[in-house]
């Protein structure tokens, strides 16, 4: 197992293009330890870890608190004993953003009552376990939407109008599905007619899995290519390049990633979640047993600001994806949550 320390100094390794790093404030003092448990994929992934990663170095910064982040080259097989090792370690709060180790943690928290644990993506009803929910499936709705106002505009580059768009997940699991139905959703929405290809990479970390996949729907008429595949969405997103085409990006703002041909990201905003999480921590209000909601409500899913693609998109699709958001805050518009019907 690879445990990476981090310190104050730690270099942010996030899925945004790198910026100057502001003069930061003196660090609150908080006598508290945190481990984050890196989820399939690894640091590195300029996506779901590296954005969670950037929360835990951000309130290390700010607050002062000791962090650790734990990766593993199976971090599925090794659940039980990744959590199990970090509570015995004596961490105040242990973080894990492996979705699949709900079982484990289940097993491992109550043998640690004074221990604080979260997972996030999925719900374990322990009192001492924090669980942390994205709506992954309403920002997705707006990102299949938009995919399907592009798709049919043969006036914008790389469109050739065969309303054919396409989604590559990480793996055929209700957490990616649930971002991959509310694509559809959200493009049959905007296009009943349209034809949204689907494939799943097995893989969260072989970005030459996810170029041939994509290349495949490129060929196959698609436009348009959502990545849910952590790294090996790069794949994803260089075939889009390549090809002339586009991809959405996932989790970070991976718009920069390939300028131009990322129509848009779909934001999940781990790193708020995180950073939370451990700013609960030091202020003594983090209590367990709660399931913790972010969707597109409260800002925690959404699309990116599309630096490099909004001088091509019509006004008028913007306008109308903003319209299903709000729609969608009120209630008018009701996205399908898999992992709700489980």
């Amino acid at each position: 197992m690879l445990v990476a320390l981090l310190t104050l100094t730690a270099i942010l390794l996030s899925g945004c293009a790198p910026a100057a790093a502001p003069t930061p404030a003196p660090a609150r003092k908080c006598d508290k330890r945190v481990a984050l448990i890196i989820a399939q994929g690894g640091l590195g992934d300029r996506s779901y870890n590296d954005s969670g990663y950037a929360g835990l170095t951000k309130a290390a910064q700010d607050f002062g608190v000791k962090v650790k982040a734990i990766e593993s080259p199976d971090p599925v097989g090794q659940g039980e004993k990744l959590l199990r090792d970090a509570a015995k370690a004596g961490f105040d709060l242990v973080i894990t953003l492996e979705y699949t180790h709900f079982d484990p943690l289940a097993r491992v928290a109550p043998d640690f009552p004074n221990t604080m644990f979260s997972i996030v993506n999925i719900e374990v009803k322990e009192p001492n376990v924090v669980s942390v929910i994205f709506k992954e499936h309403e920002g997705s709705f707006l990102a299949g939407a938009l995919a399907a106002l592009v798709a049919k505009d043969t006036s914008i580059p790389g469109i050739r109008g065969t309303k054919t768009i396409g989604v590559i997940g990480g793996t055929k699991s209700l957490g990616i599905d649930k971002f991959l139905v509310g694509y559809e959703e959200g493009a049959h929405y905007i296009d009943p007619d349209i034809k949204v290809l689907r494939a799943y990479s097995e893989t969260f970390g072989d970005p030459a899995k996810g170029k041939e996949l994509a290349l495949s729907m490129f060929e196959q008429g698609a436009d348009v290519v959502y990545q849910v595949a952590g790294g090996t969405g790069e794949g994803i997103i260089a075939a889009a390049k390549e090809t002339g085409h586009y991809a959405i990006g996932v989790d970070s703002d991976q718009d920069y990633m390939a300028p131009g041909h990322v129509l848009t990201s779909m934001l999940k905003r781990v790193d708020i979640a995180v950073y939370d999480l451990i700013k609960r921590l030091c202020d003594g209000t983090l209590k367990g047993g709660i399931v913790v909601t972010y969707g597109l409500k409260e800002g925690g899913v959404g699309l990116s600001e599309m630096k490099f693609t909004r001088h091509i998109i019509p006004k008028a699709y913007i306008d109308q994806v903003n319209e299903l958001r709000d729609k969608i805050i009120k209630g008018e518009i009701k996205v399908t949550d898999v992992t709700a019907e489980k």
